[in-house]
């Protein structure tokens, strides 16, 4: 084994972060925190959803100080991802795509500060596993956490392995633990806000209610949208929605999560308990209507 030449690894990785430095942003927010982007191709950036305000002006400070307006093309809570265009001279050039990574592979996240300054972090890759729903039913292709102290303006930032290929976006989830939005996720969801802004979600068009009830939870319908799918499907208030396709329905959260985007326009098979006998109630979920 070659010995360990910690001088060596520090130039490697500082240079590492260099040569990301270029395809990075800085997102200037009305919240006044900062946050950062990279460019995904074509001159549009990427960016995490939840540091960007619906509607409000956003600017960028690129590479060279140049600081410009942006245009938010798209966002999907679902899976924490906005696409901005912003006006600047210069296109730079985009991450190629990194094989998935282990537990302890070298990770580097990267971004911008307010100043338009490169900002990093080194880390490791702390788990990647299988693909997972976020709290807002999006699908996340892996489940990918980070054992690194990030700062916060490294949000929507580039997570970048050894070879300086792409392993996703940074966001932050419970207790502030850095996650990776995977870029498989990102090159799937991104042509869609190009194309329409947004990302269908699923609709039942019920008021919902967490039930609890001696033989397990599920969720009650309070009122059923007489022109949304529940009501089209005969579903009425007091009915306890207790499966889908069969799998157990916990409660409005985990109904919620099944409510993704993917499940828009699908045949579903809701369980429900109507009057203490429980019956199968096939619903066809609708689009959720833009707010």
């Amino acid at each position: 084994m070659t010995a360990f030449d910690p001088k060596a690894f520090s130039k490697a990785m500082a240079e590492l972060a260099a040569a990301a430095a270029p395809m990075t942003a800085a997102l200037h927010t009305h919240r006044g925190a900062g946050a950062s982007a990279f460019h995904w191709k074509d001159g549009l950036y990427v960016g995490a959803e939840e540091t960007v305000d619906p509607d409000e002006e956003l600017q960028v400070s690129a590479a060279g100080g140049e600081k410009a307006k942006a245009e938010i093309l798209g966002r999907d809570p679902s899976t924490g991802i906005v696409l901005i265009r912003p006006v600047i001279s210069d296109t730079p050039s985009t991450f190629g795509r990194a094989g998935d990574p282990w537990p302890c592979n070298l990770a580097v996240a990267a971004g911008r500060s307010a100043e338009g300054e490169p900002i990093a972090a080194l880390g490791t890759v702390a788990e990647c596993g299988e693909a997972w729903r976020s709290m807002r039913g999006g699908h996340i292709d892996r489940r990918i956490s980070l054992a690194m102290i990030a700062d916060s303006r490294l949000e929507g930032g580039p997570v970048i392995d050894a070879g300086g290929r792409l392993i996703g976006m940074l966001v932050f989830g419970p207790r502030g633990r850095p996650l990776v939005i995977p870029a498989a996720t990102i090159d799937r969801i991104a042509p869609i806000l190009a194309e329409k802004g947004h990302v269908s979600r699923g609709f039942l068009g019920a008021v919902l209610h967490p039930a609890r009830r001696p033989g397990g939870d599920g969720v009650m319908v309070m009122h059923a949208d007489p022109q949304g799918p529940a009501a089209a499907a005969g579903l009425f208030a007091g009915d306890i929605i207790i499966a889908w396709n069969g799998e157990t329905v916990t409660g409005p959260r985990d109904l919620m999560r099944r409510l993704g985007p993917d499940s828009a326009g699908q045949n579903v098979t809701l369980g429900i308990v109507r009057g203490g006998e429980d019956q199968q109630v096939p619903v066809t979920i609708g689009a959720k209507p833009l707010a």
